[in-house]
């Protein structure tokens, strides 16, 4: 966003400041200058100077002597200008002056050439005749400029005035670097706004009187808009009797300075309300519109259209546009068509102010390839309030200008009104994010100075609608500390109770489990929530199993990461084959993961995330190892029921008789085993590898990290040790149920220190032999208690075809 300090100074009359002082104090209230280029630098001494006589150089056929007058004296000038004449006004560069630069256009030199007098081919000159390039613009931006030669100003100008000030180049231009969220900076009348604010001047928008005929717009076109998501306000007028020709030099010199070209009134008009209001405009030739009518829809998929640059661009269903009765005849925001833009044969037009949705101009200017002034406004998202007031701005300069007949009346199609946002104020809470002793009435001044509002009764700041960054105290915080000064605001230090952090219990029994897997030997490892279809067969997985069914991903990076993981073992045997491929020993790998079960496909609502705890391992290690971390975990996290371990768990890519589910409490906690030998080959690990599953959801209930104290035991446990003959398929977790029922309230604790299997044994059963210690905390046990307590034991046993061995 650039705009020159003179355009600024029309709405902020009072502005006296340097362009250094304009750059900090602005910067320092949030309206970031990143630089500013001064027209005036390297020009001096340069004046109105008006021909009298013209002679031939008496040494050089290309070369005319010229006596100028320069109001105060008349000099004689050497020149080689084909377009000078007796009488002509032109600026002229005395001895000692300074110009820009050369011929060529932006050819500029630091501190500008210095002229001289001197001789050229023997007769004396005393200054120099300039173009506009060589005062440091170019033609562009002057387009009374002749293609060669030198500058000439109307026949009117004063001789010996100030040509630097003729020529508007008495000026600055400010280079700004503007945040999204403050559109209305993206407009000269915004920008003043902060600069009256900043100096504490008032502030005088343009005055918008009242145009038009007694006609009626609506005699004249009809408008509708199809998609009022995407287009919320669509304001026209219509103009009659145009009259197309160059704008006058106050309006060139504005556009000019902010680096536009003038070209024609109308054109100019519609570029200098966009820069002064932000709010982008379109002109149509009405004659051109199919039934004298407007539509806003969106287009067709595949359908071709001519921008005014030309180019025929392809359209899709998510682009809008501006209709007539029949064809498109504009890319809303973006640009206007081919068809009806206006020609010097135009005798009615129709205005458009307009307020697009701006992610879709965005994401239209991008599928069109076109990237416009217009589009680039629109992305940034208007306020629909202001839409008419830039239109009947436009209006008034068409009047002014002589440029055309306004029609009375306007259309404006508003689908809902944008309001003003209310925020409650409370300066207590704002000096307390500040650190500052700010009274309130100081700041609602600093809030009237940018016109905000305030409710005394509700105690509410109304924020226009042109502020879209004002939401909340914060927002009004920093309105209050941008205008007071940041450098303003004492150092002091930061106030309130300290408190210790922690983290929440849900992410305490996870680092639980990190640090358990770590002090066992595992190393944390982790892999993508995108997975291959391909997965499900490699685990083996039936093809009616639950966890094929998967999330598909909308954009996937390619089929092998086309899915969201239903199961975390995919990503622990990939990194353990790429260990074993590597030839490293002994691997123990862990990982802390989701996976993503859908409720239903496809998605109607978001699926459960549910954290993993994944353990997986070959080398030094086997089933029972796998078991102990997880019991390990299950007892620091304070799970201190027993778990228990079903060997039907029926997992298709583990070892059919080296699995179990884990249960506690009644529910499936988790799952662990060997894996399937053959998954052990399609993965490429050439040993045996062991996994262990913990489903954390259903675990954290479980968890407690409240710990009960218990006193020393004053009185002696008995111990009572047993060796029984067991049949194979009885497994220790049924013998330790019947014992924990049985064992009644003074069983402290029992340990399972022996199997055997041999010779000695029958065929068919196995010896198992226990530890049980009793102990009452109120007395010493007397040995019928222990008899009592150990026969109720063994009939329990022997109920599972258990007998003692002899």
């Amino acid at each position: 966003m650039d705009t020159s300090l003179s355009w600024i100074k029309a709405y902020v009359p009072d502005l006296d400041v340097t362009a250094q002082e304009y750059t900090d104090a602005m910067t320092l209230t949030g309206t970031k200058v990143e630089g500013f280029k001064e027209l005036d630098a390297g020009l001096d001494k340069i004046v109105v100077g008006q021909i009298e006589k013209i002679e031939k150089h008496p040494d050089a056929d290309k070369l005319v002597v010229c006596q100028v007058n320069i109001g105060t004296e008349v000099v004689q000038i050497v020149t080689g200008a084909k377009n000078v004449f007796e009488g002509a006004k032109l600026p002229v560069v005395l001895d000692g002056g300074r110009v820009a630069g050369g011929h060529e256009p932006g050819q500029r030199v630091a501190g500008g050439i210095k002229i001289k007098k001197g001789k050229l081919r023997g007769v004396a000159s005393y200054g120099m005749m300039c173009s506009i390039e060589e005062l440091g613009s170019t033609k562009e931006m002057y387009p009374e400029q002749p293609e060669n030669g030198i500058y000439i100003f109307p026949e009117d100008t004063e001789v010996g005035a100030d040509a630097i000030e003729l020529l508007g180049l008495h000026d600055v231009v400010f280079e700004y670097e503007i945040t999204s969220n403050r559109v209305d900076c993206y407009s000269v009348v915004g920008i003043a706004r902060e600069a009256a604010a900043t100096f504490n001047k008032e502030f005088k928008p343009p005055v918008v009187t009242e145009t038009g005929n007694d006609e009626d717009v609506n005699d004249y076109v009809k408008v509708s808009v199809e998609n009022t998501d995407l287009c919320s306000r669509y304001c026209a007028r219509v103009v009659k009797n145009i009259k197309i020709g160059p704008s006058p030099k106050w309006l060139q010199r504005r556009l000019s300075s902010v680096g536009i070209r003038p070209i024609n009134n109308l054109v100019d008009i519609t570029n200098y309300v966009m820069e002064e209001y932000g709010q982008p405009m379109h002109a149509y030739d009405l004659d051109t519109l199919a039934g004298h009518q407007i539509v806003v829809k969106n287009a067709q998929d595949g359908d071709k259209f001519v921008t005014l640059d030309g180019q025929e661009r392809i359209m899709d269903k998510d682009v809008l546009m501006i209709c007539d009765g029949e064809k498109a005849v504009g890319i809303a925001g973006i640009m206007g068509g081919e068809n009806s833009m206006i020609t010097d044969n135009a005798k009615t037009m129709l205005f458009e102010a307009a307020c697009f949705d701006g992610v879709n101009i965005r994401k239209s200017s991008k599928r069109v390839g076109l990237r416009t002034d217009a589009s680039g406004k629109f992305e940034k998202g208007l306020d629909p309030n202001n839409a008419m007031a830039a239109l009947n701005r436009a209006c008034q300069l068409v009047e002014e200008l002589g440029a055309g007949e306004v029609v009375g009346g306007a259309i404006d199609v508003y689908s809902k009104k944008k309001e003003p946002v209310r925020v409650p104020f409370d300066a207590e809470k704002i000096n307390r994010m500040l650190g500052t002793n700010i009274s309130e009435e100081e700041m609602l001044g600093y809030f009237k100075k940018i016109d905000l509002d305030y409710d005394a009764e509700t105690k509410e700041v109304i924020a226009p609608t042109f502020r879209h960054d004002l939401f909340r105290l914060a927002d009004l915080a920093e309105e209050v500390a941008r205008f007071f000064g940041y450098d303003n605001i004492p150092t002091t230090l930061p106030s309130g109770e300290a408190t210790t952090g922690k983290l929440p219990f849900k992410l305490r029994i996870e680092q639980v489990a990190s640090d358990i897997a770590e002090f066992c030997g595992f190393s944390q490892g982790m892999s993508y929530s995108f997975e291959s279809p391909k997965v499900f067969d490699k685990l083996l997985l039936p093809e009616d199993s639950e966890l094929r069914n998967a999330i598909p991903i909308m954009n996937p990076l390619g089929e092998d990461y086309s899915i969201m993981r239903t199961t975390s073992l995919n990503g622990m045997l990939t990194s353990l084959a790429t260990n074993y491929n590597r030839r490293n020993k002994n691997v123990r790998l862990y990982e802390m993961g989701n996976i993503y079960i859908p409720q239903e496909l496809p998605l109607t609502e978001l699926p459960d995330e549910r954290m993993q705890f994944t353990l997986g391992m070959y080398g030094d290690g086997d089933f029972f190892n796998m078991k102990g971390v997880v019991e390990e975990f299950f007892e620091k996290i304070g799970m201190k029921g027993r778990e228990k371990y079903d060997p039907n768990a029926g997992k298709s890519f583990l070892h059919p008789g080296r699995q179990a589910n884990i249960i506690y409490d009644g529910k499936v906690v988790g799952y662990l085993g060997e894996v399937h030998p053959e998954v052990a080959d399609i993965y490429g690990i050439g040993e045996r590898a062991y996994v262990a599953v913990l489903d954390m959801p259903e675990i954290i209930p479980y968890a407690t990290f409240d710990r009960k104290y218990t006193g020393i035991a004053k009185y002696p446990a008995v111990t009572r040790d047993i060796s029984m003959v067991v049949p194979k398929e009885i497994l220790v977790g049924q013998i330790e149920d019947v014992i924990e029922k049985k064992g009644g309230a003074h069983l402290e604790s029992f340990n399972l220190f022996d199997i055997y299997e041999g010779a000695q044994i029958k065929a068919g059963f196995k010896s198992v032999a226990y530890s049980i210690v009793f102990r009452a905390k109120d007395k010493t046990l007397e040995e019928a208690e222990i008899t009592a307590a150990m026969d109720r034991i063994l009939s329990g046993l022997e109920e599972l075809g258990i007998e003692l061995r002899k």
